[in-house]
């Protein structure tokens, strides 16, 4: 019994914690999302959503995320398996991870110079005779920052799957004649797709609400769900229709969360 309360006890900090700045700013949210512009109790909000310009703005928003995932994981996968058979494959990931402790303001103000009309990006170009090009405000210099800066919580995840993966399970599908790529089909990928499912589900999610990156990186080329959340609450005052986004796109998180979720697999 006494355990019990001693436990009880030590769940109070971390249940005031998700009340204090989980629930509440989620019902917060959830509350501003049925005023309109005018301060007015109506549902207008949600039937703007539902118009041909904010649908788009999800698909596009769902598009840019999922490449984004998809080519950190082209990236992470291959990387991560090469870290495991490093020598000092620690250091090799903390070198990895290091630059995701730089703050993301002065990343993205980096690449405006390496990609800009002066940058070392065009530098290289013109001294191997392409000359000058349009780099930065693309869609190729949004992607690629964003890969840069989503890559680290891609690898680790996968690394640490293919790192804890019984290496007898190899030996054992060699032993009966399977080749590299029936190995890592029937074996290796399976086996690691819970770090898989994790990483792209801590770059997708993140991926959906960008917006510091869509106005330094693509020059408001880019517009997404997060670039309409900030218009609306740091421009047009609307805090309404930007509630109503928010919503949108927790409820869009947490399916996103459920059909990621890992669940045990074996190997087939």
């Amino acid at each position: 019994m006494q355990n019990k309360m001693s436990r009880n006890i030590y769940f109070i900090p971390y249940i005031l914690w998700i009340a204090l700045f989980v629930i509440a700013p989620i019902l917060l949210i959830l509350y501003y999302s049925f005023f309109d512009i005018e301060g007015n109790l109506s549902l207008i909000n949600y039937q703007k959503f539902f118009t041909p310009v904010y649908l788009k703005m999800t698909l596009s928003s769902f598009w840019y995320a999922f490449l984004i995932t998809g080519v950190s994981l082209l990236v992470a996968y291959p990387t991560a398996y090469l870290l495991t058979k490093t020598k000092h494959k620690q250091l090799w990931l903390l070198l990895i991870i290091v630059p995701s402790w730089i703050n993301l303001l002065l990343k993205a103000y980096a690449f405006i110079g390496i990609f800009g009309t002066y940058g070392v990006a065009n530098g290289f170009l013109e001294a191997i005779g392409i000359g000058k090009q349009q780099i930065l405000f693309t869609d190729f210099s949004f992607i690629f920052v964003s890969v840069y800066i989503f890559i680290p919580f891609m690898i680790l995840p996968i690394f640490n799957a293919l790192d804890e993966m019984n290496p007898t399970l190899l030996d054992a599908a060699n032993d009966l004649g399977a080749s590299r790529w029936m190995t890592f089909r029937r074996v290796i990928f399976p086996l690691t797709i819970d770090g898989v499912k994790t990483g792209c589900q801590v770059v997708f999610i993140p991926a959906l609400s960008l917006f510091m990156l869509t106005r330094l990186i693509a020059g408001n080329r880019v517009i997404t769900l997060g670039t309409a959340i900030e218009q609306h609450f740091l421009v047009t005052q609307d805090w309404g229709m930007g509630s109503t986004i928010a919503v949108f796109l927790i409820i869009i998180m947490f399916l996103i969360m459920f059909v990621t979720g890992n669940r045990k697999q074996g190997v087939k």
